[in-house]
């Protein structure tokens, strides 16, 4: 007989659902992605942008006291916006906090500059009619997507970092000294 009025097949199915709920929720406490790793453990977390189209340098800190920070998302949303149309979009706090974590790894030193953010659909349209490194259904145009490029770090060092995150997409490109990174599904180019 299992629990007091269980049959012997009840009792054991209730055990057995038990430990298989308790393993989950273990399971589930100690997976960890390498970016709330690298950045659960932060007090604040900040960014230090420069964009190189506009010329305009933020500093600030997005993220504190266990929350996203409304006023300061509004400051990178509209440092990261469409630098041709001036739209700006929401970015994806993932997207913020996988930039500290990749820029945490290399050492946090120097802005993080700016070579594209949000795109608007229009804007997206005509880069992908004129180059083929453009998808058409960009994650840029979600707010998901950024190019970067760290200063003393070449491409591939910086690529490598983001890529061991294993937190979204992550394409290299050293003849045009950015990577991008975004917080869609893993893949890399």
């Amino acid at each position: 007989m299992g629990f007091e009025g269980q049959s012997k097949d009840e009792g054991t199915l209730s055990r057995r659902s038990f430990l298989a709920g308790g393993l989950a929720a273990i399971a589930g406490a100690c997976l960890v992605s390498p970016v709330e790793a690298a950045v659960r453990a932060m007090p604040e977390r900040g960014l230090h942008l420069y964009n190189i189209h506009t010329g305009e340098w933020l500093k600030t800190v997005y993220w504190a006291e266990g929350r996203y920070l409304p006023k300061a998302l509004t400051q990178v949303n509209r440092m990261l916006r469409d630098h041709r149309s001036g739209e700006t979009h929401p970015m994806d706090p993932r997207l913020l906090d996988l930039m500290v974590a990749v820029h945490k790894k290399l050492g946090n030193k120097g802005a993080i500059h700016i070579i594209s953010g949000y795109r608007s659909p229009q804007t997206n349209a005509i880069l992908a009619s004129a180059t083929d490194g453009v998808a058409h259904g960009s994650l840029h145009m979600a707010g998901k997507a950024v190019d970067i490029r760290m200063p003393g770090k070449s491409t591939r060092i910086v690529g490598r970092a983001a890529k061991m995150l294993k937190a979204g997409g992550v394409g290299t490109y050293p003849a045009s000294q950015f990577v991008h990174i975004d917080t869609g599904r893993v893949r890399t180019w």
